[in-house]
């Protein structure tokens, strides 16, 4: 919770306050730190939407014990040791009606523009792997909370280590994200950031010309998304850069087919499409594997 309190001002206003609380002497908890850091920031970002004139977060921690006649009532408990990790804002609050679609991929009542989507969606994700619930309580004009629940390890029994194909090479490369999408690339951006690549972004395919003509050092690999504003596809801004560096790597992705009209991908370059929408650990791995594959077959032309 320390990072994500440091990181959190620059998503966040003036106007707003974050309070954190985590006691001393939690279970501990099998997790990926990396997701959880995404988690809370889209829940952050999702509180902060919802506070337009300002108001307070509150992200807190607690151990609970859940009995099963506790479980019975709720779809998605279970009976058990677990810690409960809380988000809560002063906000305009959720409809009733809306509620049970928040967590729906691309399901947003923002203007067209201003959100994708995904936040919630990625944070359901997030729990699901990490064998969690997660509960919303709502009320319009008077705030939301999230509470989440991921299991606790066995007491005085170390934590197995976490699977993290991810986490075996940590990046260092450099990456170019283009999406017109504020939101979303501001979420690749995160995730991809806490796995140690430095990140530069783009919101459309002329703007990720202008900043590949000012770059200070070498791009490893461009996320592109397929259909942007300014006319300059996906495709032809990866032919544009690619004719500049023949080196670069390059994901595309799009909430549409790799194969449909128009998106002219070859058979090879399918196998690096990423469809929308896509969990954290699935670009954290084709972007590893993407890299690691395409360097290994270039290191005997360098060598």
């Amino acid at each position: 919770m320390t990072s994500v309190a440091e990181m959190l001002p620059r998503a966040l206003t003036p106007m707003m306050k974050v309070d954190t609380h985590a006691p001393r002497g939690l279970p501990l908890v099998n997790l990926d730190t990396g997701m959880m850091e995404t988690l809370l920031m889209n829940l952050a970002v999702n509180a902060r939407d919802a506070m337009p004139n300002g108001g307070t977060i509150s992200i807190t921690a607690k151990a609970v014990a859940i009995t099963a006649a506790e479980a019975a009532s709720k779809p998605e408990a279970r009976a058990g040791e677990f810690v409960c990790l809380s988000v809560r804002d002063t906000g305009t609050g959720i409809p009733p009606e809306v509620l049970p679609r928040i967590f729906e991929p691309f399901f947003t009542t923002k203007p067209v523009g201003k959100g994708t989507g995904l936040g919630l969606a990625t944070v359901y994700g997030i729990v699901k792997q990490h064998q969690g619930w997660i509960e919303v309580q709502s009320k319009v004009d008077q705030g939301t909370v999230f509470q989440v629940y991921l299991p606790a390890l066995p007491a005085k029994k170390p934590a197995p280590p976490v699977a993290e194909p991810n986490k075996q090479t940590r990046g260092r490369e450099t990456i170019l994200v283009v999406d017109d999408e504020p939101d979303l690339r501001e979420l690749v951006t995160q995730v991809l950031e806490s796995d140690g690549y430095h990140i530069l972004s783009a919101g459309s395919g002329e703007e990720a010309m202008e900043i590949w003509s000012k770059r200070e050092g070498p791009v490893h690999l461009l996320l592109t998304d397929m259909v942007m504003p300014d006319g300059l596809t996906g495709r032809k801004l990866a032919e544009r850069l690619k004719s500049d560096d023949s080196g670069l790597k390059v994901i595309y992705t799009s909430g549409y087919s790799a194969g449909i009209p128009g998106n002219g991908l070859t058979s090879d370059e399918e196998e690096h499409f990423l469809p929308k929408p896509y969990r954290p650990a699935t670009l954290l791995r084709l972007v590893r594997d993407h890299l690691d594959r395409r360097g290994a077959e270039k290191a005997p032309t360098a060598a």
